[in-house]
């Protein structure tokens, strides 16, 4: 009896602790939501899923094990069964080999084993500043780019590489339009059949992910011979119905209010976004309106086939104060530009997209998608030249088919073919601007037509890329792309006197972009890579036409571009670090520039556009991020450290301007527009209480905005903050308040400057530190 008595004394405190139940939340560690069908597992192998709230309760274990797809799996010693644990599970995407890219001939679609350089910046990374402006993500995150934009929300640009400029007046270029480099949104192109990217009407505050791939594209992307941004919009949360409101404010009368209904379940999501944005400007005649609707959808009818659908409408205004000259950005004059504000200058674009895209797996070896997709638009818009009206219909398909064989057990061929097709119609009018004779002192009215002429543009490109994965972590890439443009012209501004065509064709045809690259992949962990990619821009239809005397400019030629690459990548430190290093050398033929036509020995009578120079553009590209200290417990859940490095080597190579009275030569001089050096420093917070943080320094270098190098910007450096708290709110809500500061330091900098536009020059930024503030919340049924 004594021995029985005994026993049972012994095992009373695993009978209480079997009994006894631990019950706790699972969270994501950088948003402070909690997680909906996260695993945790007892040391006894027993385990729960979380529930809709991320709430879990099991049988007391000294030990449990926390897992989630997509983040980094956690495990907690329990001391005290009796207390509710608050878990914090940190997405795994600090590591590049749990990083998967858009468009790969790899069937390993993980970013370490892409040969290019390729940065992805998600959520989090894009709300490091107010959220709704993308050239202050892609500027402090992506080395190698820089984002501009000509009013608060419209004229936006890329740069990538020294490569996003057209052709200037008396120089070697400018940057009124982004050429050369292709943008998609969902999957769908926002960049035309032209190749012309026009993204005032896009909601940057909708984006959740951003994907830049640096360099030719042909292989992948057809005519995209700087390289290729990939927008995704934000994504429903898996499991979750929710409604959610958000409301930011700010300095110089930003205001935004966004309405979002999302839903998803395991074979279909939903969500829709509508929201108002507008601010008054810091400069005179700088206001700004937007409103948006955006609907996503996902569907899923099997497990072999996936059909999603984006539908976006967005109505935006927004007034250009017109560019200062170099004196007045040195005098703090922000008045404007006489010129643009007598004729009301400004940017208003109505505009849907669409598309349908149907995603199927016919076995193991072949899957297939296809992207149907269109765009209307209503343009107008004034500046100091006049008004221009356009109606442009914008529509295609893009296929693609993915393979994947295994040759043996040591090779694995995987590759991807496809085409993309494009069809645009417009009809551009332009308008000269008249005095108003019942208003002198107002704005100026339109006056007489200058220009009607119908456009129709078709691109087609097709392309195939394929990866041979060969023992000791060994990838060959080799592709091609074949890419073909049509313009058809046909002036409808009648005049019997005229000599002139009234009907003009252009045809490129056959621009065939090779890449090859070689990779190898160390222990899971390190890649290094050696590339060759070539890619086209085809002349646009204002280049085919000399205006003055209407003939065609039959001889122009695309641009071309061979680009050198090689890069390592990868996590070190048990993945801790995370870097990204790139060397790259591209070469530019065929640059177009302005001629000059002499009326006399003294006069200029008309410019037209030619080839006639090249561009030596060499670079180094750094990104590193470095997880400092991580916890469940700690008060400080995340300390992440992070930084970036440019330098830029780009010159002119054969480059000069004949007018009739002198020939420029810009031979050996930098590229203008281009800063040599470039960097951005800054940390990024989470603690366990849901408060979280970031600090970030920005750099950039003088630069020439002249291609003659005689006229120079001043460097500056930019210091951002921002501070925000998140909160379950019993089982129904969450909360996020934030709030940050920019410019800190006051510094006087820019937003775009007009390269080789003299006298035009600068677009400034405010000069004085600006807040802003704002509230999420959102009620999960």
């Amino acid at each position: 009896m004594k021995r029985i008595i005994f026993s049972l004394v012994l095992m009373l405190p695993f009978a209480v602790m079997a009994q006894q139940q631990l019950s706790g939340v699972v969270y994501d560690a950088n948003t402070n939501n909690p997680l909906v069908g996260a695993s945790i597992i007892t040391v006894n192998n027993k385990g729960v899923a979380t529930n809709t709230n991320g709430e879990f309760s099991l049988a007391c274990s000294d030990k449990i094990t926390i897992s989630f797809i997509g983040y980094e799996t956690a495990e907690m010693q329990i001391a005290d069964c009796s207390k509710s644990v608050r878990i914090n599970l940190t997405p795994s995407k600090n590591k590049l080999d749990e990083v998967e890219i858009t468009a790969t001939s790899n069937s390993n679609k993980e970013l370490i084993n892409q040969p290019a350089s390729i940065v992805k910046l998600d959520k989090k990374e894009i709300n490091r500043g107010q959220g709704i402006f993308l050239d202050d993500a892609i500027n402090a995150n992506v080395p190698g780019v820089y984002m501009s934009r000509r009013a608060v929300a419209s004229g936006q640009q890329f740069n990538i590489r020294g490569y996003g400029n057209g052709v200037g007046f008396k120089g070697a270029n400018n940057n009124f339009d982004s050429q050369g480099s292709k943008v998609y949104l969902n999957g769908i192109p926002v960049t035309d059949a032209e190749g012309i990217t026009v993204m005032d009407d896009i909601d940057f505050g909708s984006i959740g992910d951003v994907e830049v791939t640096k360099g030719p594209s042909g292989t992948l992307y057809g005519l995209a011979i700087a390289g290729v941004v990939n927008l995704e919009t934000v994504q429903p949360e898996p499991g979750r119905t929710s409604v959610g409101q958000s409301v930011m404010f700010g300095d110089y009368g930003v205001q935004r209010y966004t309405t979002t209904f999302q839903t998803a379940s395991k074979r279909s999501s939903l969500l829709i976004n509508y929201g108002h944005q507008e601010a008054d400007g810091f400069m005179e005649h700088t206001a700004s309106q937007k409103d948006f609707v955006n609907v996503m959808g996902e569907f899923r009818p099997s497990e072999k086939q996936k059909i999603t659908t984006y539908f976006g409408y967005s109505n935006s205004y927004d007034e250009r104060g017109g560019e200062l000259t170099i004196d007045q950005y040195n005098d703090f004059d922000y008045s404007g530009n006489a010129r643009y504000i007598k004729n009301n200058a400004h940017s208003e674009v109505i505009r849907f997209r669409a598309g349908l895209s149907h995603n199927y797996t016919f076995g193991e070896h072949i899957a297939n998608t296809t992207t149907i997709f269109g765009s209307g638009a209503a343009m107008n818009s004034s500046s100091a030249g006049g008004w221009n009206d356009n109606h442009p219909v914008n529509y295609g398909v893009r296929s693609t088919l993915d393979f994947n064989y295994s040759l043996n057990p040591n090779f694995r061929l995987s590759g991807i073919a496809g085409l993309e097709a494009q069809q645009q119609k417009a009809q551009p009018l332009s308008y000269s601007m008249v005095t108003d004779s019942s208003d002198i002192d107002g704005y100026n009215v339109i006056g007489g037509l200058r220009s009607n002429q119908i456009s129709n543009t078709g691109t087609y490109s097709y392309f195939t890329e394929w990866t041979l994965a060969m023992p000791m972590g060994f990838a060959f890439t080799a592709g091609v792309g074949v890419s073909n443009m049509n313009i058809t012209l046909d002036n409808r501004v009648y005049n019997a006197a005229s000599t002139f065509p009234t009907h003009y064709e252009a045809n490129y045809e056959n621009m065939v972009s090779p890449h090859f690259a070689l990779n190898k992949v160390f222990n899971e962990n390190v890649s290094v890579y050696a590339s060759y990619s070539k890619g086209y821009k085809a002349p646009v239809s204002s280049n085919i036409v000399i205006g003055n005397t209407g003939e065609l400019n039959t001889g122009l030629k695309p641009e071309e571009g061979d680009q050198f690459e090689i890069g390592t990548k990868g996590n070190l430190m048990n993945g801790k670090l995370q870097y990204e290093v790139a060397l790259f050398d591209a070469k530019f033929t065929n640059k177009m520039t302005a001629v000059a036509v002499p009326l006399d020995s003294v006069t200029t009578d008309y410019t037209y556009i030619a080839n006639a120079g090249g561009q030596d553009n060499k670079g180094l590209e750094v990104l590193l991020k470095y997880t400092a200290f991580q916890s469940n417990t700690a008060i400080f859940s995340l300390v992440r450290p992070w930084a970036n490095f440019t330098y830029s080597d780009f010159t002119y190579n054969d480059f000069s301007y004949a007018s009739s009275t002198e020939t420029v030569i810009y031979d050996g001089n930098a590229v203008a527009g281009v800063s040599p050096v470039t960097f951005n420093l800054g940390v990024d917070f989470n603690t366990r209480y849901g408060i979280y943080g970031n600090v970030n320094y920005n750099f950039k270098d003088a630069m020439p905005i002249t291609s003659d190098g005689a006229n120079m910007t001043e460097a500056f450096s930019l210091l951002n903050a921002k501070l925000g708290y998140r909160k379950t709110l019993g089982k129904h809500f969450d909360l996020e308040v934030f709030a940050g500061a920019n410019n800190i330091t006051g510094t006087q900098y820019y937003y775009m400057i007009f390269v080789n536009q003299l006298a035009d020059a600068y677009l400034p930024a405010p000069y004085e530190i600006n807040y802003y503030a704002g509230v999420n919340l959102k009620y999960v049924f």
